[in-house]
């Protein structure tokens, strides 16, 4: 292949290796100059234009690169027509695609010139996803490379494994303090996971964390039918003799491999009854994020066997993510000492439902909103209590005079609750382990309740949000862990946390309360008027 400088009339049957601008003239590069391209160059005053020329023995970059593609491609895989050198390679169907690894290094190997590059070994994909590409870097290059190439491919480099299993049975065992929520939410998250496969849940069971009566929900799930049933404990799966593999076995079944290098997703059980693989799942496959579990249900899915090297070869890059549940540092917990909690009061807003007054300097029995709250959250056991103020501060800061409590002024007050929020957490003090945001016109909440929420709260446990409930519906205020201040940092509008909450649903404690104290706010005139009444 001959590269390098010509004038435009020896530059005929080369192509232009950059484009070139000049006057009204664009030649883009990869042009093969013809006499209407000299036409134009001359017109242009161009000299000199560098073009690239292939040889006898050459073939061009497009011919090279589909070659390349169409070698490598197997089973469900289509590849596009080459372009500028470049053989995209797409899914004909979901599945799993399998990578032979050492095939792609071989073709990368065989000259710098080609290249080959796809996505994970076992990634699920859907039909239509790009999977592969087959770059050629210059114009051309010798035959025998792209022989070379072609040879080092071998057969099916890449395929797509389709999904084959679509009957799944789930068991979940029970133990006291799971809640049934819980188990509907591991539901939910699994029939999602289970969706792209075009598989679903074909029956669910609820037994005790009991070795008999597990071993007979998974025997009872296998005559149903499911080809693949999955164990999500009610308690981590601690040992090959634990209550899961011990019931596996019992039905006559094997245990295969327990635990893997990818975090989350430690806790992994594979193993097998009467030909149908049982998962013991981790903990976090409750979870829809993006967890180990997910890289061996969808292999198993398509029908693929997950060896124990295959297992064990997941460790580069298998930490995926750190665990916001997880205890920090990796110490044996001190319970007290992780409930070292400010309470933050937010009384920054303007009352405008009010309809004119400040809401917070309204007085129930003689003793003002803001005040009924603070003086609370002062008596309960948080370690010491910040209050956010901004519209009228001087006059909430005085109604506050006399308490213990730190004020911040926010003087962004007016943009909504967001940056009181904001405001609030970046008071809150560097050895707290969490605030607990206490709304200042919420005078019903009491120092009982603040103290529930901070003994719940409980971050070795993986309790880092503390809520009030009452009859599935959650309320204020809420104990965050510092885990969380980051994000909470990013809120914006006049909106509150509600979506953190739902997003970190793993990491939420609920505490039962009775009555309207976690859900009553004085917002207008007549709900003032209701609580005076009492």
């Amino acid at each position: 292949m001959k590269f390098g400088p010509a004038s435009p009339a020896d530059a005929i049957g080369g192509v232009t290796v950059h484009t070139l601008r000049q006057g009204s003239l664009v030649l883009k590069k990869g042009t093969t100059i013809g006499p209407a391209e000299v036409e134009a160059l001359n017109k242009a005053g161009v000299k000199e234009i560098v073009v690239v020329r292939l040889e006898e023995g050459d073939v061009s970059e497009d011919e090279a690169a589909a070659s390349v593609a169409q070698a490598v491609a197997g089973e469900g895989v289509t590849v596009e027509r080459a372009f500028t050198g470049r053989a995209n390679l797409f899914a004909a169907q979901a599945g799993v695609l399998v990578v032979d690894r050492a095939a792609v290094d071989r073709i990368n190997g065989v000259d710098e010139a080609i290249t080959f590059a796809t996505l994970s070994a076992f990634k699920p994909v859907v039909e239509g996803e790009m999977i592969a590409t087959v770059k050629l870097i210059p114009f051309g290059v010798e035959a025998t490379l792209r022989d070379a190439a072609v040879a080092a491919a071998g057969r099916d480099v890449l395929r797509i494994a389709p999904y084959v299993i679509k009957r799944v049975g789930v068991v979940s065992t029970l133990l006291p303090g799971l809640s049934p929520k819980v188990i509907d939410k591991t539901l939910r998250v699994t029939a999602e996971r289970l969706a792209p496969a075009a598989a679903s849940i074909i029956a669910e069971r609820r037994v005790p964390h009991d070795e008999a009566a597990l071993a007979a929900s998974i025997k009872e799930l296998l005559g149903l039918g499911a080809e693949l049933v999955i164990v999500f404990g009610a308690s981590a799966i601690a040992d090959r003799r634990d209550v899961i593999p011990a019931a596996i076995t019992e039905i006559g079944g094997a245990i295969e491999h327990f635990g893997m290098p990818v975090d989350p997703g430690n806790l992994l059980l594979i193993g097998s009854a009467g030909g149908v693989p049982v998962l013991g799942a981790p903990g976090c496959a409750r979870s829809p994020v993006e967890n180990g579990f997910d890289w061996v249900l969808m292999r198993l899915m398509a029908g693929l066997k997950v060896t124990r090297a295959e297992i064990t070869g997941l460790g580069v890059g298998g930490l995926l993510m750190e665990i916001v549940t997880r205890p920090q540092p990796r110490t044996v917990a001190d319970t007290e000492a992780d409930r070292n909690v400010t309470a933050i009061v937010l009384a920054a807003g303007r009352s405008t439902r009010m309809g004119g007054p400040n809401k917070l300097l309204a007085e129930i029995d003689g003793k003002k909103l803001v005040r009924i709250v603070a003086e609370q959250a002062l008596a309960s056991k948080a370690t010491d209590v910040i209050v956010v103020t901004g519209h009228q501060a001087d006059l909430v800061e005085q109604a506050l005079a006399g308490l213990k409590v730190k004020f911040v002024r926010n003087p962004d007050f007016a943009g909504g609750l967001a940056s009181s929020v904001k405001t609030g957490i970046a008071a809150v003090p560097e050895n707290a382990d969490g605030a607990i945001v206490c709304l200042g016109d919420m005078p019903l909440i009491s120092a009982q309740l603040i103290d529930q929420l901070i003994e719940t709260f409980a971050p070795d446990r993986g309790h880092l949000i503390a809520v009030p409930v009452s009859d599935g519906r959650r309320g204020n205020p809420v104990l965050w862990s510092r885990r969380f201040f980051k994000e909470l940092m990013t809120l914006d509008g006049d909106v509150g946390a509600r979506h953190l909450i739902a997003k970190h649903t793993e990491a939420v404690a609920e505490v039962p309360v009775d009555g309207q104290s976690a859900f009553l706010d004085i917002d207008t005139p007549q709900a003032l008027e209701a609580a005076r009444r009492g």
